[in-house]
């Protein structure tokens, strides 16, 4: 039998309206890329820690000079597979992204699908609204963002403006960029 492909729902938890992405990918995806997958998806840069959360266990990569990684209840995620923790439709598991900024994110297993050979996996089927700038601040800061963005008379206004560098569109969320990113190696990010 060929393997299962997940529908995903990733939403960014606590945002409004919703960010969230519709993602196919293989049900033996690594956790490692899966992270990478959700960060283009997303629209994130790759340029903080993260985690796999589900069941009070940490799923992550085991830094090598972590001298509280024996205290927590973590697992380093190599070799791990998304359908080893995600098994079941409806079943969840949270992506936290940038401890500082705290960006968690709600995946749920949707259902489950036969390939389709003329699709190249993963792939992005749907979504809605742009990703937050990294290190914004978290939830909070980027709510706040968008307020002072929506006044140009503020008097934070152009220091938003010089910082995000381009005009910043909430709404805007650019499907065929996304897959065209998924397509290429290591998924559009940079190696490191």
């Amino acid at each position: 039998m060929d393997k299962w492909i997940y529908q995903l729902r990733i939403t960014l938890i606590d945002s409004r309206p919703r960010i969230w992405r519709r993602i196919l990918v293989e049900e033996d995806v690594l956790l490692s890329d899966l992270h990478k997958i959700i960060q283009t998806t997303m629209g994130w840069t790759n340029s903080h820690l993260h985690q796999f959360i589900k069941d009070d266990t940490f799923y992550t990569e085991r830094m090598p000079d972590d001298d509280y990684w024996e205290e927590m209840n973590n697992v380093d995620y190599k070799g791990i597979k998304l359908n080893e923790i995600l098994r079941f439709v409806k079943n969840t598991i949270i992506y936290e992204y940038d401890f500082g900024d705290g960006w968690e994110h709600e995946i749920v297993l949707e259902k489950f699908l036969k390939p389709d050979s003329n699709v190249k996996y993963p792939v992005c089927i749907d979504g809605a609204m742009k990703c937050p700038p990294e290190d914004v601040g978290g939830m909070g800061g980027y709510m706040d963002m968008l307020k002072v963005l929506r006044n140009p008379n503020h008097r934070e206004y152009e220091g938003f403006i010089n910082w995000l560098g381009e005009e910043f569109d909430p709404k805007e969320f650019d499907i065929s960029m996304v897959n065209k990113l998924l397509a290429k190696r290591n998924y559009g990010l940079p190696r490191f």
